[in-house]
Order: structure tokens, then C-alpha cells, then sequence
């Protein structure tokens, strides 16, 4: 039996190393680890990575929009850069990163040595890469780079009958398809790991009832994956035999229904959204206190959110469907549904606010990131509930108004606290601090080029400018407008590689972090920076909520924070 300890006993055997960790791990190391932090690591760098990629085929794509009749890309070429950016971001870079997040912190935050299943775990690390990697093989088979080879072109959504053999003839959408599958049953691996962990490996005293709110968030999130990557991997494999078995579940030409596939793609696709973002709420609900001073407040009203969260989002996948001809009955148990969501979305964000209002706030870069995501997700929510209005969503739903509500999501929600949560964590995970000059400057560069594309993006939309479209005429009116959403997009990526630049100097020249530099409260700051491979000499015990927190700051540790 493993001996149990106090968090007092964890911190006088965890002091800060006065050297460096190794820095250059052998490659068979790596690929043969089954350490949760290892493996979280390479999800966040195997994220990064197509961060970048992504980014690229955005700005190949505004530059190709940013005035009327321009061929700085083919038509064939700017359908493939719209799929893969698409399908990289959702799939390989939103989830990788988040997931990445979860494996290191989740053991960390509960007392655990690892995850429940270390091999697991390393398995569907591996098969989520190789998803990846195949996806984007494609820009390289086939025809080779010219055309961009077999890259899929049917948009990340992947709408019959565009998919079928005739109208898609050739491997791209075969790529799509598989990639999309090994990603699916890494993800389920890696969310049956995660609630596994949290349920059975929590340390001595960590009820429920004080658990971690990031711990919550993700054991919610993980249920949803379980529900939600069912029809996504039940409408592959039908895909698949549609194009090569002879089947006809969405060839219209034969019997099969085109809206049978829109179904059981957002059956996944609207969760999906909440699978991202609710590990944003995970990052949000740590950070946001620690900057405050203050402990999260209504913790058990924010716990019951998360899960209503979770709940209601599985029945709102078909508001994505209203210009298709539901019908009245479905349309008005959407819009409903819809609205519903918003109440418990507006009791997270009064809570962050609450825990804000009259604390000591201290703007570090990870809090500047996190103020800047409550501003756009309230945004974002407020367009949402616009678009939840059937007769309002029959105008905009293909326009580009719809394209900057899902990129407020998206970026100005989980891409800000996905950039807080590096600034936050990364001197756990490294040793050293980031350096804030940077992350202002980071910071101040993003928010301005983010405004400056999504803001505008909605106006375009308004006035009419459909959704995947190659290029416009002259006399519509969105020259302007896409002009300064080009502009934007550059400013975008010039943030990104200023943070790229402070991840890379950070670790080399960054000060030392410190077991616990922000002074938190939250068991993964009571260990060395970075952990050890076993994480804790001996397994803690805590007896309250905030356990670091309150053996630090004994005067408060009797004060009931609800």
C-alpha cells in the first residue's frame, strides 16, 4: 500500500531542483513512455504544430478573399485549404491540446501517480498522431504537392452527396474519412482514461465534493465524448460503404438522404463545440481565482452548470439544420432547446465575474487572456442566441455571420484561455517562466487582430456574403469589410509567433519557476517544477477544497467558501 502523507510532508520532500531536468530525452524514451506527463506533452506539441499549419491555410485563404476576382489561388486549391483548416483545428489541434492539458494536470491535481491506464493512454496518443499525420499525407499523395495533391475538399463538415464516388472520385475523402476515425478511437480511449482516473485514483479526503473544478469539467467533457463520437464514427464507416460497398445511406440519387447525413454529423458537431469549450471553463475556473485572490465562487452552482452544460448540449445538434426544412415542431424544439443552454452558460459567467468583483486582481498574462475570454465568449453567446431564432438563422445561417460566431467561439473563447492556461501552467510543466513582456505583447497583438477579423466578419455576413465561397464580384459591397478581416488575420498570426518565440526562448533562458510561483492552491503546485516521474513521494491527503492554499494561509483555512 502506498504510504500516505499530508500535503505539509509533500512540500518539505518536493523542493525546487537547483538544476535542469534532462533536456534532450532519447527518441525511444519518448515513443515507449507511458508517463501522463510525457504523453501530455507531445499532445500539446503534436497540437502546436498544426496550430501552425492551420493558421498558414487561414492566411492563404484570407489572402485569396481580401479583394474581389483575385486568383491567388485555384478554386480546387482554396476548397482543400478551407476542409483541412477546418478539419485540423477542430480535430488536431483543439482537442490534441485540451486532452493534452487533462493528461498532464488531472493525476496531478487529485494525488495520483498516473493515469488509470498508462498504456491506454500512450495508445491513444499514438493513434490520434497518426490520424493526424495521415490526414495531412494527403497534401502528398495522389498527384504530389501540385493541386495539393489528394487533399480533401469537401468542406470539415463533409456534406453528402459531395462525398459520394461520383462527385468525389479519387482517395481524398477516403483520407478525411479514416483520419477522422483513428482520431475518434483515440479520443474515446483517452476519455474513458480520464473518468477512470478521476473516479478511482483520487488521493485520501478528495471527495466529490472537493474535487478540483478543472477535474469536474473534464470528467463532464469525457462523458460527452463517449455520446458524441458514436454517430460521427457510425457515419464514417456508412460513408465508407456507401463509396465502396455499394450501400446508399446518403446517395440521393439511389433512395438514401443527404439530411440523414447532416443529422448524424451534428449529432457529434454541436457537443463537439461543448467538448472544446468545456475545458476552456476547466482552465478559467483555476485561473481566474488565483489572479483574484479569492475563491471561485458557488463552486457546487458551477459544478451543477458544467453537467446541465453536458446534458442540454446533446439535444441542440439540429440548430445547425434550420435552413433545411424541418419543419415547425423541430424548429421550435431547437430554438428552445438552444435558449436553454444559455442559463447555464450565464451562471458561469456571473460566477467568474462574482469571483472577480472585490478581489485583488493581478494582471499577469494568463489573466490578461482569461478577462479577454469572458468579453468574447459573452459575445459570442449573445450572437448564439441570435442564430438560435429560426427565422433569423433562415437569413444568416450560410453567411459569414455564422462563420464569426463560430470563430468567437472558437478563438476568442477556447484559443484565449487555451494561450492563459500555457502562460499559467507552463512553469509547471518546464521549470521556467514565461516572460510577460512577451505576453503583453502577445496578448495586445492577438486581441487587436482578432477584433479586427471577427468583429468585421459579421458585417459581410449581414450583408449577404455566403459561407465557402471562392472568390466575389466587385460591386457586392464586402470588398472593405474583407479587407480589414485580412488585415486582421495577419496581425493574428504575428501574436502567435511572438508566443511561439516566448514558449522556445522561455525554456532556455526563462527564470526559474519555483515549485509554486503563483502562490496557488491546488495540489500540482505543491510538487517540483517540473514534477518527478512519480509525481509525488508519497500520496497526500487533503481536507478541504483549496488543500495548498490553506496550508499556506492558515488564518483563512476555517473561512466557508461556497
Amino acid at each position: 500500500m502506498a504510504t500516505q502523507t499530508t500535503v505539509t510532508a509533500v512540500l518539505d520532500q518536493t523542493q525546487v531542483p537547483t538544476d535542469r531536468p534532462h533536456l534532450l530525452e532519447t527518441v525511444h524514451d519518448w515513443l515507449r513512455t507511458v508517463d501522463h506527463k510525457r504523453i501530455g506533452l507531445m499532445y500539446i506539441a503534436y497540437s502546436l504544430v498544426f496550430l501552425l499549419i492551420a493558421g498558414f491555410e487561414a492566411v492563404l485563404m484570407r489572402i485569396q478573399l481580401a479583394i474581389p476576382n483575385n486568383h491567388f489561388v485555384s478554386p480546387q486549391l482554396f476548397n482543400q485549404l478551407f476542409t483541412m483548416h477546418g478539419t485540423t483545428m477542430v480535430f488536431f489541434v483543439g482537442m490534441p491540446i485540451l486532452f493534452g492539458f487533462g493528461n498532464y494536470l488531472i493525476p496531478l491535481m487529485i494525488g495520483a501517480r498516473d493515469m488509470a491506464f498508462p498504456r491506454l493512454n500512450a495508445f491513444s496518443f499514438w493513434i490520434s498522431a497518426f490520424g493526424g499525420l495521415l490526414l495531412h499525407y494527403s497534401f502528398i499523395g495522389g498527384s504530389g504537392l501540385y493541386g495539393a495533391g489528394s487533399a480533401p475538399d469537401v468542406g470539415w463538415f463533409a456534406y453528402a452527396p459531395l462525398t459520394a464516388r461520383v462527385f468525389s472520385p479519387g482517395h481524398s475523402t477516403d483520407y478525411w474519412t479514416l483520419s477522422l476515425l483513428l482520431t475518434g478511437i483515440g479520443t474515446i480511449g483517452t476519455s474513458l482514461n480520464i473518468v477512470a482516473t478521476t473516479i478511482c485514483m483520487r488521493c485520501p479526503g478528495m471527495r466529490l465534493s472537493k474535487m478540483p473544478l478543472l477535474v469536474w469539467l473534464y470528467m463532464v467533457t469525457s462523458f460527452m465524448a463517449f455520446v458524441a463520437i458514436g454517430p460521427l464514427t457510425a457515419a464514417q464507416i456508412m460513408l465508407t460503404l456507401d463509396r465502396y460497398a455499394g450501400s446508399h445511406f446518403f446517395d440521393t440519387q439511389a433512395g438514401g438522404s443527404a439530411v440523414l447525413w447532416m443529422h448524424f454529423f451534428w449529432i457529434f458537431g454541436h457537443p463537439e463545440v461543448y467538448i472544446l469549450v468545456l475545458p476552456a471553463f476547466a482552465f478559467a475556473n483555476e485561473i481566474i481565482p488565483v489572479f483574484s485572490r479569492k475563491a471561485i465562487f458557488g463552486y457546487a452552482a458551477m459544478v451543477a452548470a458544467s453537467v446541465g452544460i453536458g446534458f442540454v448540449s446533446l439535444s441542440v445538434w439540429a440548430h445547425h439544420m434550420f435552413t433545411v426544412g424541418m419543419g415547425p415542431g423541430a424548429n421550435t424544439f431547437f430554438t428552445l432547446a438552444t435558449m436553454v443552454i444559455s442559463v447555464p452558460t450565464g451562471i458561469k459567467l456571473f460566477n467568474w465575474l462574482a469571483t472577480m468583483w472585490g478581489g485583488k486582481i493581478f494582471f499577469t498574462a494568463a489573466m490578461m487572456f482569461a478577462v479577454g475570454f469572458l468579453f468574447q465568449f459573452l459575445l459570442a453567446g449573445l450572437t448564439g442566441i441570435m442564430l438560435s431564432a429560426a427565422p433569423f438563422d433562415w437569413q444568416l445561417g450560410n453567411s459569414y455571420f455564422v462563420v464569426a460566431h463560430f470563430h468567437y467561439v472558437l478563438v476568442g473563447a477556447i484559443l484565449f484561455m487555451i494561450f492563459s492556461a500555457f502562460y499559467y501552467w507552463y512553469p509547471k510543466m518546464t521549470g521556467r517562466m514565461l516572460s510577460e513582456k512577451l505576453g503583453t505583447w502577445h496578448f495586445w497583438i492577438f486581441l487587436i487582430g482578432f477584433h479586427l477579423t471577427f468583429d468585421f466578419m459579421h458585417v459581410p455576413g449581414i450583408l449577404g456574403m455566403p459561407r465557402r465561397i471562392y472568390t466575389y464580384e466587385a460591386d457586392r459591397g464586402w470588398m472593405i469589410w474583407n479587407m480589414i478581416v485580412s488585415c486582421g488575420t495577419v496581425l493574428q498570426a504575428i501574436g502567435t509567433l511572438v508566443f511561439v518565440y516566448n514558449l522556445v526562448w522561455s525554456y532556455f533562458k526563462g527564470p526559474v519557476a519555483g515549485a509554486d510561483p503563483w502562490d496557488a492552491w491546488t495540489l500540482e503546485w505543491s510538487t517540483a517544477s517540473p514534477p518527478p516521474a512519480y509525481n509525488f513521494a508519497a500520496i497526500p491527503q487533503v481536507e478541504s477544497r483549496r488543500p495548498l492554499w490553506d496550508l499556506k494561509h492558515p488564518e483563512d483555512a476555517d473561512k466557508h467558501y461556497e
